[in-house]
């Protein structure tokens, strides 16, 4: 098996398959594929058995079915592309050692790979948009490529060093790593700073992939160009509104939400 990056800005992964290979993913991250690939989508994939763990996927913000691709009567290739500009990174896992990543950062895996939910946290009505925080565990054995948005920071923590984030910007980090939800010092800084009431504290030791560009903030940020659908021009506005909600929809990934 082997793999290639394509691209910069809105990567490609391909994946090399020879025959007897098996990668899986996430239904609905297929982009191409060739005719020697054979598919098969269930709630358990690979090392992911169970309808309890389809159940602890979707807790985690992934899907209860997944897709199985594997290379037969000769060698193929199927590829997978990110959805809004960004990277891909390959990452090996062991029993030993695992990730945790944010709720749609798997991208696929080998069939080793097992995908659970690893941290939940309600944080309110208002806040990304009332559903809470959730972190994606990837562990099992095997190589698992990870989709992370915008450009991507690194930082290796010390023991004892905490480094305080805006949750949407936690991209991934290693399972040493002690995770945390609080909240935003001084009132005057949660009721007039407009960075929310929420920060992640991230404490080492381990090393920390940060992402530029949260989902939540891109959704934001093109908000304000969306029409209201008010006024003479409501027909046609609803209009505009559906088909750019439509574009949206699909930067976001389809049906996933933030």
């Amino acid at each position: 098996m082997q793999h290639k990056i394509i691209g910069t800005t809105m990567p490609v992964l391909e994946m090399s398959l020879d025959p007897g290979d098996r990668v899986i993913a996430e239904a609905g991250e297929l982009s191409w594929l060739t005719s020697t690939i054979a598919l098969h989508t269930s709630t358990s994939a690979g090392a992911n058995k169970g309808f309890l763990g389809a159940i602890k996927r979707a807790v985690g913000g992934g899907t209860l079915f997944m897709t199985e691709y594997t290379a037969n009567g000769g060698p193929g290739m199927v590829a997978f592309a990110t959805k809004v500009p960004g990277h891909i990174l390959p990452v090996e896992v062991t029993r030993n050692s695992g990730y945790l990543i944010h709720r749609h950062g798997f991208l696929c895996g080998t069939a080793g790979i097992e995908l659970s939910v690893g941290f939940q946290r309600s944080l309110g009505a208002g806040v990304f948009g009332g559903q809470g925080f959730v972190l994606q565990k990837i562990g099992g054995e095997g190589t698992s490529w990870i989709e992370l948005d915008g450009e991507v920071v690194t930082y290796d923590l010390s023991p004892g060093e905490t480094l305080r984030v805006h949750p949407g910007h936690v991209g991934m980090f290693e399972g040493t790593v002690n995770f945390d939800i609080t909240m935003l010092p001084g009132i005057r800084n949660i009721l007039f700073g407009g960075d929310g009431l929420f920060l992640a504290a991230l404490t080492g030791p381990g090393r920390v992939w940060l992402q530029s560009l949260p989902l939540s903030n891109l959704a934001h940020a093109l908000a304000q160009y969306l029409p209201s659908g008010r006024g003479a021009d409501s027909a046609g506005n609803a209009a505009g509104a559906g088909l750019a909600g439509a574009v949206i929809g699909g930067l976001l990934g389809g049906n996933r939400e933030d």
